[in-house]
């Protein structure tokens, strides 16, 4: 952090790191909240479209934010976004239908999709492209709201009701809104004409995303079908536009760029299956309370912060090699984990669990960074988001096919097993890239 102040960077990273928080903190607090809507508006497993919705949301909003702030301003993108979150949170708790908390919950994820893409923007734009420790402040921060967002959830559930998880919003939002339009330079004039935006580009993408999340979330195969006609269509325009909103042109000549969303999405698919999964293991088949399985796994976001103060610090270090490895031996460990496990070791595998995820956020988010063209930073961040939230909904497919109903010791080794080899063939691509650099 001291090298941010000597460089004047300060003031531009805390308030991207305000904004980009919001994200995190809406799909964490959540869980803890969900009985108790669910009781208020006599609702049954439609609850579950609260989370869903809002990963929904992002997943689209994330590029769409980007490309706007792109052609508009970044700063202007980051601000709206806020004031769009500030407008939900302050709707949501008197809607009054489960149907209009949903759609509150959309809006969030509409609001909260204009930090991260619009924030890397303004970085590049105010820092350069030694971005390292700016990265690593976003990627830090983000894994301290994960971790801390479903006790802080509890706590407001408990003291003020399920409503107070959408009030947490305002100071958050209102902190950083003031920050950037007190210390952030405005942007340059947007071009007069808004030819370059291509919503027919951003509607198919759109489609698409839906139907392919969609499947991934329920198995309909009536919407992956769907979604491959679309992503066809999308191709086809978008080879065809002048100025296409998804520039499939320069993804395909961009290698790096390219090959960075593959690997998110497939680093996150290790990652979430280890977040959904071990969990409800815990639960079901280590038979232990919620509260205290909240415990055992905090780690594992514990020591991801730890790692990425480590990794911000050692710039040099083959970061997704060190990630990848470290993922392939958490994922072994897990082979050997059973319910009669004592406490104290699995609160070491989740810490082992954990250690990687510092490594291979930072070391992503660096690759993409150095690949995205000029002018199109905002676009190329959002759809690193997107990846990830790609890579999350394949692992909930995963991990319900996995541990069913009921997760047992067998179901646990299953997905180990699965995990351990793409971590395998993870860290076999990063030595490769390392080697032909």
């Amino acid at each position: 952090m001291s090298v941010l102040v000597r460089a004047g960077g300060l003031r531009l990273v805390l308030p991207i790191v305000l904004g980009t928080l919001l994200n995190a903190v809406n799909s964490s607090m959540i869980a803890v909240a969900l009985v108790d809507i669910q009781h208020e508006f006599h609702a049954g497993a439609e609850v579950v479209w609260l989370v869903s919705g809002l990963y929904l949301a992002t997943a689209v909003a994330q590029p769409t934010m980007g490309r706007l702030a792109d052609r508009f301003g970044a700063r202007r993108v980051f601000c709206w976004g806020l004031v769009i979150v500030m407008a939900a949170a302050v709707g949501a708790p008197f809607a009054p239908t489960l149907g209009w908390l949903v759609a509150a919950r959309v809006l969030l994820g509409v609001g909260t999709s204009a930090a991260y893409p619009s924030g890397v923007s303004l970085i590049r734009q105010g820092i350069g492209g030694e971005a390292t420790g700016a990265l690593g402040a976003i990627s830090a921060a983000g894994q301290v709201a994960v971790a801390l967002g479903p006790p802080l959830g509890g706590l407001l559930v408990l003291l003020a009701g399920w409503r107070s998880i959408f009030w947490v919003n305002l100071p958050l939002a209102a902190a950083s809104l003031v920050l950037v339009l007190l210390w952030v330079p405005r942007d340059r004039a947007p071009r007069s004409t808004s030819a370059g935006l291509d919503p027919l580009g951003i509607l198919l993408f759109a489609a698409a995303m839906v139907g392919l999340l969609v499947f991934l979330l329920d198995f309909r195969w009536l919407f992956l079908g769907s979604s491959v006609v679309l992503a066809i269509f999308l191709l086809w325009w978008e080879l065809r536009v002048p100025q296409p909103f998804l520039d499939v042109r320069m993804l395909w000549s961009n290698r790096p760029l390219s090959r960075t969303y593959g690997r998110v999405a497939v680093t996150y698919v290790v990652f979430y299956t280890v977040f959904y999964g071990v969990p409800q293991w815990l639960e079901q088949g280590r038979q232990l309370s919620s509260a205290v399985a909240g415990l055992v796994v905090l780690p594992i976001a514990g020591m991801g912060i730890v790692a990425t103060v480590i990794a911000t610090r050692r710039s040099g270090w083959p970061l997704l090699v060190i990630g990848s490895a470290g993922l392939l031996v958490g994922s072994l460990v897990l082979l050997f984990v059973g319910a009669s496990t004592p406490l104290l070791l699995l609160v070491i595998v989740s810490a082992v669990l954990g250690i990687p995820n510092g490594f291979n956020s930072l070391g992503n988010q660096t690759a993409m960074y150095a690949a995205a063209p000029d002018g199109q930073v905002g676009t190329a961040s959002g759809l690193y988001r997107t990846s990830q939230y790609v890579g999350a909904n394949l692992a909930a497919t995963l991990v319900g096919l996995g541990l069913g109903d009921h997760a047992t010791d067998g179901g646990l080794h299953l997905l180990a097993a699965i995990i351990s080899v793409i971590s395998a063939g993870l860290l076999a691509a990063a030595v490769f890239r390392l080697r032909h650099k």
